[in-house]
């Protein structure tokens, strides 16, 4: 199964104590006919159910709607394991699942779990690494086995494969100059959350232009890297300044807006809230895909 041009999705709470609100939600965007829903990642979280788990239980819970980490931790979950897990789930999903991937934000937790701690250029190194195994264990019409001598990350001869069964995205959670030259060399999506773009839509344009001048360098289209963004707080009800606040017709005015003057290639909603939840499936999403098609 392919992803839409344009996506419409969730961005859950990964909570350990509200788990079954958090099938719940997962459930409504796959009923309602979202594309996606996503999950962070932060395996050194007590109050958080772990993302790869979670992933797994809920593409058993679901039928169509796609999944992902919204990002998942690079520093605590080896590329060749995340690699086989990725493409191990894809196949048993039937070809629903993205990987939304990271350097790791948080280096005292991520040391105090038994992870390297590395500076930020460092993580942004171990990161091309990194994605370069994943793509070599998805790669099964090469011959012979992987071969890799990083500085972070090894491989000495080992076996590719399994293939997954779509053609999975790599998307990159990425801010700073670095990370988005890495995004537009290597990636397949840029995955920013509008309460980290200190000017918004300013913010956004700036980044952007870094992917594509970073994807043009390396012999590469700048459309081939899929802008997403995550927008937290959504709510409905009276309009206000907030992105994603108002009735449902502002939030349509909102994202084709997004999608034709700022570029964005799919949006996904931070909410924990299951009417929200379905409010945005129901009202939202399909005049989107309407005024779109039109």
């Amino acid at each position: 199964m392919t992803l839409p041009d344009y996506v419409l999705g969730t961005f859950v709470t990964p909570s350990a104590r509200d788990a079954r609100q958090v099938l719940d939600l997962v459930q409504a965007a796959d009923r309602g006919g979202l594309d996606l829903v996503t999950f962070q990642d932060h395996p050194y979280q007590p109050a958080f159910l772990d993302t790869s788990t979670l992933l797994a239980f809920a593409a058993a819970r679901t039928e169509r709607v796609h999944l992902a980490a919204n990002v998942a931790n690079l520093p605590l979950r080896p590329p060749a394991v995340l690699a086989r897990a990725a493409a191990s789930l894809d196949i048993l999903s039937g070809g629903r699942f993205e990987l939304g991937i990271g350097a790791g934000g948080f280096p005292d937790a991520i040391a105090a779990m038994g992870g390297r701690r590395l500076t930020p250029g460092q993580g942004v190194e171990a990161l091309r690494e990194g994605i370069g195994i994943i793509r070599q264990v998805w790669d099964t019409e090469t011959r012979g086995g992987i071969r890799v001598e990083g500085s972070y990350y090894r491989a000495a001869g080992m076996k590719r494969g399994p293939r997954p069964v779509h053609d999975i995205g790599i998307w990159v959670g990425a801010y700073k100059p670095r990370m988005l030259a890495l995004t537009g060399e290597l990636g397949d999506g840029w995955l920013p959350s509008w309460s980290y773009l200190p000017d918004g839509w300013a913010s956004y344009a700036e980044m952007n232009a870094r992917i594509d001048d970073a994807a043009a360098a390396a012999g590469r289209r700048p459309e081939q890297v899929r802008r997403m963004l995550n927008v937290m707080g959504g709510s409905f009800g009276p309009s206000s300044d907030e992105l994603l606040s108002g009735p449902p017709r502002v939030w349509v005015e909102q994202l084709l807006e997004a999608r034709h003057e700022h570029r964005v290639d799919g949006v996904l909603l931070a909410t924990d809230d299951l009417a929200t939840t379905e409010r945005f499936a129901a009202e939202v999403a399909p005049a989107v895909r309407e005024q779109l098609a039109a």
